[in-house]
């Protein structure tokens, strides 16, 4: 079984994006070892691994190149793709699109199919959807385009997202605002950097949850794992910002500390449990996905994101409830890989 491992790094910025090493002059305690991260070989990891287990995995980085993928899948005739493609010429919306060559080579992939993938990719759809199935939602308003005055009926504080973008792009340590001021700043800011939709929504205190889900026919969901802020220093908001995800020279980083599994009311884990599921088929989710949630003070749960695709890397959340689960890191390999698998088998020719 030839399995093509298919991911997209343009090499002009991996380099300043990743090489990181810890300075003598941080001004605030790392809670994380702070090394240097090698995107290439994670992916690497994943091809030893499944080989490990018999199978003849390889790694391609499409480089922002559509023909190097083309070129490739002539000459190797892969059996199936472990589809890790997030962006194509820095553009996240592009992502379905590279799931849609699958679908019209007839080759089995792992993860979403190209309609949830560009669903999921607007917040402003998403909301919608989750909306009409009876799901808690933020309240929020959408703007088109940049406007003199935003006019709104939300409480502050408000929290301000591109509407299209993921991995929590254009949601830095300053995406919430405190009054209109702020607000008008950040969604201006939005409209230049991202020439996007802006999406603004209250933004809701409490807990924060991550649930995995796992499967694509009977999915499950895995233990729940929470972001705890209790560390996180009062010139900070309660946000899993970008810096907090991906900046490991940031404060934020080190403040958002990852528990699996959450401690909650049993009540409140099963009502989480049946929302997570609702969310990954009304979506359109399948194999694996991640849906955020915030416990409000009044016990409320609310999805602030469904998120197919998630990161797969051993340390990952999604991983981490994996592991929460007894599954091994081999074994999540081959769990999800077998998914596509057994699709490709019913797949027309």
């Amino acid at each position: 079984m030839k399995v093509a491992i298919v991911y997209n790094e343009a090499f002009h910025w991996i380099e300043d994006e990743y090489s990181t090493s810890a300075p003598k002059d941080l001004n605030f305690e790392p809670y994380f070892e702070i090394y240097h991260s090698d995107p290439i070989a994670e992916y690497d990891s994943i091809a030893e691994n499944l080989r490990k287990l018999g199978y003849d995995a390889y790694i391609l980085n499409i480089t922002d190149d559509i023909d190097v993928f083309l070129k490739d899948f002539k000459k190797n005739k892969p059996d199936v793709i472990f589809n890790f493609v997030e962006i194509y010429r820095e553009n996240a919306e592009l992502e379905s699109g590279f799931a849609g060559i699958y679908e019209l080579l007839r080759v089995p992939y792992t993860g979403a199919t190209p309609m949830a993938l560009a669903t999921c990719q607007s917040k402003y759809l998403t909301k919608g959807i989750l909306s009409s199935m009876g799901i808690n939602t933020p309240k929020f308003i959408y703007f088109k385009e940049p406007q003199k005055i935003y006019k709104h009926n939300l409480n502050y504080p408000i929290i301000v997202k591109p509407s299209l973008e993921d991995a929590s792009v254009g949601i830095d340590v300053g995406a919430v605002a405190i009054d209109y001021k702020q607000l008008k700043k950040r969604i201006d800011y939005i409209f230049a950097e991202f020439k996007q939709p802006v999406l603004i929504e209250e933004y809701i205190p409490g807990r924060e949850f991550n649930v995995a889900v796992l499967g694509d026919k009977r999915p499950k969901v895995l233990p729940i794992s929470e972001i705890d802020f209790s560390s996180m220093p009062d010139h900070l908001h309660n946000i899993v910002s970008f810096q907090a995800k991906w900046d490991p020279m940031h404060e934020a980083y080190h403040k958002t500390i990852p528990i699996c599994p959450a401690i909650m009311p049993n009540k409140i884990e099963a009502e989480a449990h049946d929302i997570a599921l609702k969310a990954f088929k009304a979506m359109g989710c399948r194999d694996y996905a991640r849906i955020d949630m915030r416990l409000s003070r009044d016990n409320k749960l609310y999805v602030l994101e469904v998120n197919p695709n998630p990161d797969l890397t051993e340390d990952a959340g999604f991983m981490r409830s994996m592991a929460c689960a007894g599954y091994s890191y081999k074994r999540s390999l081959k769990t999800i890989l077998e998914f596509a698998i057994k699709r490709g088998k019913t797949m027309p020719k």
